[in-house]
């Protein structure tokens, strides 16, 4: 059962699918497009948004753990699919029964694998994560062939892609430390080439990348927050404007909506939620709305943000509680029970972005869309 006091969360197709068909021109028809779907698709529903981007003809998607890439196998989502992040070694099992694709960097995983293809069988194909400077996940540069050669052993697995990720390319204008990255990376299949341990796909990309660096040597490209209609950063979209390159249109792809749940006049001085940290100078008409910090509706939001009613804004008044947040619609005529309520995106002429949410938590608008809990209903409208 979902969060029905939560409200929806509602997925706009038309607009999914225009960011998608987008980034295809960017990408262009010779390369693969894996569209990143992990966490559950950046808050906007893992099989929902799947679903979708495999019908638009997203050629793989990308999946943080063995257990979204189940729940798309389950879903009829029959596409390639590829584990961004760790699988625990017990759960290895269950990702070669789905077919997914593995990322691997650690030779204990690897001798895990070796052992399962050979009980069972199957092909199980791999992506070597090279470290290029992020520090993260990932295997260094001098230990990469030794560690391919290895892998290559073992009757089942197969080594098909070798993968990177950039560390700063989102926030800066100034990519020297990218091109330093990529490098990295040119040189480490360079050497793999020369050792006769050639891997067929080649990726390194992100949303940023697709844009700023059409690189024609790579022959698949990542696309995670530009798939749902936002900008990595300003500085990716200054980035695009002063290197001249055609920025592409993107449409925000999700807006959050819930129900008055009461509609209550205060007087003027009342003290209005926990900690008395907003108090009415003025008597006030306040709308409480069932949507709370645990349903994802950030707590650094209190006395700051606005909801739309009726295509107008009400500030938020008082702080975000767990399950609540009441707003002023002092100013607002007409305001019922069960009227709708827009915590993130568009009602009428006014829209409430992502971005503007995390400007005023401290954030990024992608935890904004992640943290929205996934027992709320996904919509596709």
């Amino acid at each position: 059962m979902g969060r029905g006091g939560a409200g929806r969360v509602e997925i706009d197709r038309a607009a999914l699918v225009h960011n998608i068909r987008e980034f295809r021109r960017l990408i262009g028809r010779k390369r693969l497009f894996l569209g990143v779907v992990k966490a559950n698709a950046y808050g906007h529903g893992l099989v929902e948004t799947g679903r979708i981007a495999a019908a638009e003809g997203v050629d793989w998607l990308g999946v943080n753990s063995a257990a979204e890439g189940a729940a798309l196998r389950e879903a009829g989502v029959g596409v390639p699919v590829l584990v961004l992040g760790y699988v625990p070694l017990a759960d290895l099992e269950e990702a070669v029964e789905r077919d997914l694709r593995l990322t691997v960097y650690n030779r204990e995983t690897v001798k895990a694998l070796a052992s399962l293809a050979r009980r069972t069988r199957r092909t199980v194909r791999l992506h070597v994560k090279v470290e290029t400077g992020t520090w993260r996940q990932g295997i260094v540069p001098r230990d990469l062939a030794a560690f391919v050669r290895e892998a290559r052993k073992s009757p089942g697995l197969v080594v098909e892609g070798l993968s990177s990720h950039f560390a700063n390319i989102e926030d800066t204008t100034r990519h020297d430390y990218p091109r330093l990255q990529l490098d990295c990376y040119r040189t480490a299949c360079r050497d793999l080439e020369a050792g006769g341990l050639s891997v067929p796909i080649k990726h390194m990309s992100c949303t940023a990348s697709t844009i700023l660096f059409p690189e024609p040597d790579f022959n698949l490209a990542r696309v995670g927050i530009g798939l749902y209609g936002l900008w990595p950063s300003k500085e990716t979209y200054l980035s695009a404007s002063l290197e001249k390159r055609e920025p592409p249109s993107l449409r925000p792809v999700l807006a959050w909506r819930a129900r008055v749940a009461q509609v209550k006049k205060a007087p003027a001085g009342a003290f209005v939620g926990y900690g008395c940290t907003y108090r009415t100078t003025r008597p006030t008409t306040l709308a409480v709305v069932p949507v709370g910090y645990s349903d994802g509706y950030d707590r650094r939001l209190s006395n700051a943000a606005h909801v739309l009613i009726k295509g107008r804004r009400a500030p938020v008044r008082g702080r975000v509680a767990m399950d609540f947040v009441m707003a002023d619609v002092t100013d607002i005529p007409g305001v019922r029970l069960e009227d709708e309520v827009t915590l993130l995106g568009a009602d009428g002429r006014e829209r409430i972005a992502a971005e503007d949410l995390a400007a005023l938590a401290g954030t990024i608008g992608y935890e904004v869309l992640a943290r929205i809990n996934p027992l709320i209903p996904r919509v596709v409208v």
